[in-house]
């Protein structure tokens, strides 16, 4: 099935309206991230995290006052979902009598709302130290995973395509990155385990497209060897176009029915996995490949020069 039977549209000539665009979101995402900072969740910050569904809504404030009646005034108290759905998250794991957090959390919500039952529909509890572990190995993996990928393209290609992968890879975390920072204030997105995988799965889904428009543009170098590599590029990308389209436009879609309705607990992995599957798709042609013919055209102009 192919959309487009023939296309002949000059990607490469766009490419500086790519670079602005992709300037913009990445530095608007740096200043959400430096003035915000990360939202972390407990897997990552180590503590206590309670989620309880209340019968009827329970304001926000009560509960607060409730908590603090049993020591916990600095949790963080904040809806999940439904105005009946709450989240409280403190940094403590156990209080000084060697009680656990959450059972002191639930008895005090209990002697607060007698007559609001709740039910804790998920308690996790991580040590500091194991926090600070997993934040540190999340970090290690991601970049781990650009770096192979990246060499993984340089040895299949040449090496100015590894080049390319890499810096769309980076592209497309940052940009992911940022507008989770941006987004997280009315979406409630934090960084865990979950978003950890959403940002390796995005990274993997990215190269894929990638790869395809690289072995297209090698197959038609053999092809018609005397074709400059700026056309050669604009022509790979219209041969793969259609396919590039129903690949990522499924997988696009298939993303956005989890988001919508896949509940609080995917909703950071969707939006994630979302918004790397458009900028995945834009940087493969408008970063992976345009770093590719900028590069090349610079070395050529060099070598010439040096004659």
């Amino acid at each position: 099935m192919r959309f487009f039977k023939k296309t002949n549209i000059d990607f490469m000539a766009k490419r500086r309206i790519g670079y602005v665009i992709s300037g913009v979101l990445i530095g608007a995402g740096i200043v959400s991230l430096s003035l915000k900072g990360f939202d972390f969740g407990v897997d990552f910050l180590g503590g206590t995290e309670l989620i309880v569904q209340f019968s009827r809504p329970a304001p926000i404030g009560d509960i607060r006052s409730a908590l603090e009646r049993v020591g916990f005034g600095r949790a963080e108290i904040k809806a999940y979902g439904s105005d009946r759905d709450i989240l409280i998250r403190t940094t403590a794991i156990t209080t000084t009598e060697g009680v656990a957090v959450g059972e002191r959390l639930r008895e005090g919500l209990k002697t607060a709302f007698p007559d609001n039952p709740f039910t804790a529909l998920k308690e996790d509890k991580i040590g500091p130290k194991i926090g600070a572990e997993l934040r540190r190995d999340a970090i290690y993996a991601v970049i781990a995973s650009l770096i192979a990928i990246s060499l993984y393209v340089a040895v299949r290609f040449k090496f100015v395509y590894g080049i390319g992968a890499m810096v769309s890879l980076l592209h497309d975390v940052l940009v992911t990155l940022g507008l989770v920072s941006i987004c997280d204030g009315f979406l409630n997105l934090e960084i865990d385990q979950n978003m950890i995988a959403a940002f390796l799965t995005l990274v993997g889904t990215s190269i894929n497209d990638t790869v395809v428009i690289f072995d297209r543009i090698r197959e038609n170098q053999k092809i018609f060897k005397t074709m400059p590599l700026y056309e050669l590029m604009n022509k790979s990308i219209n041969e793969t176009l259609s396919r590039t389209i129903i690949t990522n436009g499924s997988i696009f879609m298939v993303l956005l029915v989890i988001l919508l309705f896949g509940g609080e607990v995917l909703r950071g992995f969707a939006f994630a996995l979302t918004i790397g599957s458009v900028t995945g798709t834009y940087s493969t042609v408008y970063i992976a490949s345009a770093v590719v013919l900028e590069v090349t055209q610079r070395t050529k102009a060099k070598a010439v020069m040096a004659k």
